[in-house]
């Protein structure tokens, strides 16, 4: 059986990497009692994959976990009793059983928006003088561990209101777009800044 979780990540949690959210779930899965499906060999590991990394400190509404079990599973139930075994910081919104056939996860991911919260205010007409010009930019050149790549591509949106921009960017398999890159090139510095994925887009129906 193959479930899809979907999750949020708050808090001091948002300081947690990939490999130990693994365990962290390998762990909450135990303590539910769930028959998690191991791989095979010397060093077994759970058959579990994320959808997408999410970059240390950034928060997340819709974080989305496939799990393998060794056998079905009732699901009516089963996100309150895995937040029980879950910390603070991580809670499951929402459980499904998705297709045993279906592609890898993290290979279905097409796009992802992310919320930013401007701790310090851009004037208004500022902001969208700079969000318009990137936007209209035919190629924005930029450097991501010593390799050049073309970051316009990957913008797909850019919107702003308030204190708030709304950006929804590519997140294929070599192809992602980072946000932080994005308010670089807008002049904001994204440590004055809250970062919080509220949105994947998946490039075929979740069952």
């Amino acid at each position: 059986m193959r479930i899809r979780i979907t999750f949020s990540k708050q808090g001091p949690l948002r300081y947690t990497g990939h490999l130990d959210l693994h365990k962290l779930w390998e762990r909450a899965a135990r303590r539910a009692e769930l028959p998690l499906a191991y791989s095979q060999g010397f060093h077994p590991q759970p058959k579990m994959s994320l959808a997408a990394a999410l970059p240390l400190g950034f928060s997340s509404t819709c974080e989305v976990l496939d799990m393998r079990l060794e056998r079905d599973v009732a699901l009516d139930g089963l996100p309150d009793r895995l937040n029980e075994t879950l910390p603070p910081g991580i809670r499951v919104t929402h459980i499904e059983q998705a297709d045993e056939r279906a592609p890898a996860l993290q290979t279905q991911v097409v796009e992802a928006e992310y919320q930013v919260e401007l701790r310090e205010q851009v004037p208004p007409s500022e902001l969208k003088r700079r969000i318009e010009s990137a936007l209209a930019a035919e190629s924005i050149l930029r450097e991501r561990r010593g390799k050049k790549y073309d970051l316009r591509p990957l913008i797909h949106s850019i919107e702003a209101a308030d204190d708030t921009i709304v950006m929804l960017l590519a997140a294929r398999e070599g192809a992602t777009g980072r946000p932080e890159e994005v308010l670089d090139v807008l002049g904001i510095a994204f440590e004055e800044t809250k970062i919080e994925r509220t949105r994947l887009v998946f490039n075929a129906p979740q069952v």
